[in-house]
């Protein structure tokens, strides 16, 4: 038997933490647990998706591992939605590649991008997937924290303008996840301005650009000068059109860097997944995907929980699937209060252990998954536990 070592590019890397919890949670197999661990949704996705994946099954063109970078058809789509949304234009052709999901097309970004040794910035919270992939690559993090306020989450500015030098390589964007952060202008600016400054890449997390609160603006960074040569954005159907199950996701960006991304892509993961690239392409191009009514409904499970939740240490969201509980102020660890929650009642959650520097005092909550029936009352469970 050969020796076993882990390799060095592991050593950092312990996981995400949702998939112990959610065994647990499957292995119990009691329909009275909220499952508020994992990045789910029970809102389908458009109809019109269901039946162009149905149709592709039998279709054998979709049976191939051409075209490497994405059917045709679908690269249009996401131009079109890009254009559509924020008004900015890419050449399909040569600005667009299709990945299997999103989180592979962000690997790919880096393995193009990334050499060992570079530093990368992201947020602090930041999904732990973002954290183990830059280590993954051989990138060193340098973590800006987001700033808990009763109002939301904030970027720290200064502390950006602090973390970037000139050994910046790349600024990974990830809003809404874990912690519901949603960027201002005015964080924007800082960001763009620190690209510019140091010269490097911005890798743009787009899974959940549309999915903001209380009529937030969406705001993209391509729109600030001198950032359209430099960012490339990263989208997943997984989130806005809740197809998570299809594993489709696409890369746009310069046209200086996306044969490199090409290439990693067809080196990493070969291709996509055919039979759902034609539902993807259906969702859109349809004149509704029902992410508004969608919006409305997590909304409306995001107040509730808030509503609940008062007088505990929570940070309001102002978009994505989930919020953060701050447990170490309630002189508890994450991980043990999880357990706790699981055991005494009945309420499945993800410790935020490995998911940046501070995020460790952290539960998150999911409500993306859970209807306001089941969700209501949660509040009392969670006081008695303490």
């Amino acid at each position: 038997m050969p020796r076993l070592k882990k390799v060095s590019r592991l050593i950092q890397i312990p996981g995400i933490g949702v998939d112990r919890m959610a065994n647990i949670a499957d292995v119990a197999n009691d329909p009275e647990i909220l499952r508020l661990e994992n990045l789910d949704t029970d809102i389908l996705p458009p109809e019109i998706a269901f039946q162009a994946t149905q149709a592709a099954i039998s279709d054998d063109n979709n049976n191939s591992y051409l075209p490497f970078l994405g059917q045709n058809s679908l690269r249009q789509a996401v131009m079109q939605r890009i254009m559509r949304i924020n008004g900015i234009h890419y050449d399909w052709n040569n600005q667009c590649i299709i990945s299997a999901g999103g989180m592979s097309g962000i690997l790919n970004c880096m393995l193009a991008l990334i050499e060992p040794g570079d530093e990368i910035i992201t947020t602090d919270p930041v999904y732990a997937g973002i954290i183990n992939r830059i280590r993954l690559a051989g990138g060193i993090i340098k973590f800006v924290p987001l700033l808990p306020t009763q109002d939301g989450w904030r970027l720290d500015i200064e502390s950006l303008k602090n973390a970037a030098t000139t050994r910046t390589r790349m600024i990974v964007i990830s809003p809404g996840m874990p912690s519901g952060h949603v960027l201002t202008f005015e964080e924007w600016q800082a960001i763009t301005d620190a690209c510019i400054k140091t010269d490097c890449w911005l890798l743009y997390d787009a899974a959940m650009e549309r999915i903001v609160y209380d009529n937030r603006p969406v705001i993209h960074p391509v729109s600030f000068p001198g950032m359209y040569e430099r960012t490339i954005t990263v989208g997943a159907a997984s989130k806005e059109l809740r197809m998570i199950g299809w594993r489709v996701g696409w890369i746009v960006g310069p046209q200086t860097i996306m044969n490199d991304i090409g290439l990693v892509s067809i080196t990493n993961v070969v291709c996509q997944v055919g039979i759902s690239m034609p539902g993807v392409t259906a969702a859109l191009t349809s004149k509704n995907d029902g992410l508004e009514h969608a919006i409305d409904i997590w909304q409306e499970r995001r107040d509730l929980l808030l509503a609940e939740l008062h007088g505990l240490p929570v940070i309001p969201p102002h978009g994505g699937w989930s919020l953060l509980l701050n447990t170490e102020k309630l002189g508890i660890a994450s991980k043990d209060f999880s357990n706790k929650l699981l055991q005494d009642a009945k309420i499945a959650t993800t410790p935020m252990i490995g998911w940046g520097e501070q995020a460790a005092q952290y539960v998150r909550f999911v409500f993306s998954n859970e209807p306001i029936e089941r969700l209501r009352g949660i509040g009392a469970k969670i006081k008695a536990i303490l």
